[in-house]
């Protein structure tokens, strides 16, 4: 099987996706959630809201199987109508006796949300990458995909049948890889970084090759004809897509999966150098302590310190 590097990037920041609750509401009503502190997802699975996210002044409308994802660590509302005055929506919910909570009588509208684990370590790549807010309407490419999807999630929720909440957990975290899949296939313009880079097929066969073999002496001269492209052109296009030139994106992979392996394996510094294709010790050191600000030992110290103090 080719490599998959984003599936390598998504294992490395252990990205978990949960579906954390749901309400129905009929009538006018409007919900001021706090400021989410991780990831939040959401999706509506019946009727129609408005969201407006804090600090901008536009509305946004959401209708059945639109989804939005919040990476911005911001308040926000989901009203039937701008003009209704918003309540907390937590004190809503800590206040229901039911695992759905109802506003009204709950015919109207129906909505399903959750949250993204990263892993604490890793997980800012993603975070950093993402935009604030994304919103995939029904009408998108995906959206036969979506409706699949939110359909299962409701109907697992709602069965109570035998792992039931591992199979919505595992439909949750394909719901967030759509979100992604469908974010990177937007015709938007999307800021230069490595999740642009993943959904560029001009330049995929060289990121296949190393995250295949990232210990490999890569040359330009061989991923460039590995994506057909001369090698000014493919540096040129790799570095205005990705935000780096391609052998230091190549770097840049060693180093988050060194970060990991220090992180989590006993194996010596010597032996992770070698496992990433370096020579000696001192030139792994050289370019870990240039990319990371700390050496590898001293890397792996604050990590199992800040793992002792959980």
């Amino acid at each position: 099987m080719q490599a998959d590097p984003f599936s390598d990037i998504l294992k490395l920041m252990r990205a978990e996706t949960l579906v954390t609750g749901g309400f129905t509401a009929g009538g006018a009503w409007a919900l001021r959630f706090p400021v989410p502190e991780k990831i939040k997802f959401f999706a509506v699975v019946k009727g129609h809201c408005v969201v407006r996210i804090d600090g901008t002044d536009e509305w946004i409308g959401f209708g059945t199987g639109d989804v939005g994802l919040l990476a911005a660590r911001r308040s926000f509302v989901l009203a039937s109508d701008p003009a209704v005055p918003p309540v907390d929506a937590m004190r809503v919910f800590s206040d229901a006796r039911a695992a759905t909570p109802m506003l009204g009588d709950g015919a109207d509208f129906a909505h399903i949300g959750g949250h993204v684990l990263l892993d604490p370590a890793s997980g800012q790549l993603l975070a950093d990458a993402l935009p604030p807010w994304i919103h995939i309407p029904a009408t998108s490419p995906h959206a036969t995909t979506f409706r699949w999807l939110l359909d299962q999630l409701v109907a697992e929720r709602a069965g109570g049948l035998p792992g039931g909440l591992l199979a919505s957990a595992q439909l949750a975290q394909l719901l967030f890889i759509q979100i992604l899949r469908a974010h990177i296939d937007t015709s938007a313009p999307m800021p230069a970084g490595w999740l642009r880079a993943l959904g560029d097929p001009r330049i995929a066969p060289a990121l296949r090759l190393m995250h295949a073999q990232p210990d490999r002496a890569w040359q330009l001269g061989e991923l460039a004809r590995a994506c057909a492209m001369s090698r000014t052109t493919f540096a040129a296009h790799f570095k205005t897509v990705a935000g780096v030139a391609p052998l230091a994106y190549l770097t840049g992979w060693r180093m988050r999966l060194a970060e990991r392996a220090l992180r989590e394996d006993a194996a010596p510094v010597a032996a992770i150098a070698r496992s990433l294709g370096y020579g000696s010790e001192s030139a792994f050191s050289n370019a870990f302590k240039r990319i990371s600000g700390r050496s590898p030992r001293a890397y792996r110290n604050g990590a199992r310190g800040d793992l002792g103090s959980v």
